[in-house]
């Protein structure tokens, strides 16, 4: 599988790194390919070198204005013109999406993936993985949205949440019929 992951470019805490870095070497010993943002810095960095210590393959795309920051040895890096291009192209190259911890740019495209997947414009399973309960305030947010009428079908149709990296993958690997 082609898994896109949405994270922070940023330099965290272990308690967000270990679990990033167990993600990600589950997804190399299964075999899937890591489709993410391309930068070599940060928990990108920490992820990216996790997958490829543990056989995965590294699909990047970057975006221009990040270019110098792209990975160097990645089996594959794409440089798109603008953030749109990025996303568009991230989730293109995937069949699944996990969405770790991180700021407003992960916030950015967690939230559109939901919203393609609310208008039935993909069907690609997303994992919201909530790494030391970084997104409780978010879950209980689209919870309150499910309650009061705001999502046209169920959350768990639209995205499932992890609570470990074990469980974000099983759920993935099951969703795609992946043994």
């Amino acid at each position: 599988m082609n898994i896109c992951v949405f994270l922070s470019a940023a330099d965290l805490d272990e308690r967000y790194t270990r679990p990033a870095k167990e993600f990600a070497t589950l997804l190399g010993k299964g075999g899937h390919t890591l489709v993410w943002g391309g930068s070599d810095v940060g928990l990108m960095k920490v992820v990216a070198d996790g997958v490829q210590e543990a056989g995965g393959r590294l699909l990047g795309v970057s975006v221009d204005f990040l270019a110098a920051k792209a990975r160097e040895g990645a089996d594959e890096m794409v440089v798109a013109k603008d953030l749109a291009e990025r996303k568009r192209l991230l989730l293109e190259k995937s069949d699944a999406v996990v969405i770790m911890v991180g700021g407003t740019g992960t916030l950015d495209e967690a939230t559109e993936i939901l919203e393609l997947k609310k208008h039935g414009h993909t069907d690609k399973p997303v994992v919201l993985l909530n790494t030391a309960g970084f997104y409780d305030g978010l879950k209980e947010q689209f919870r309150r949205m499910e309650d009061e009428g705001f999502l046209p079908r169920p959350l768990t149709e639209l995205v499932f949440f992890a609570e470990e990296p074990v469980g974000a993958l099983a759920y993935l690997e099951e969703s795609r019929g992946v043994v």
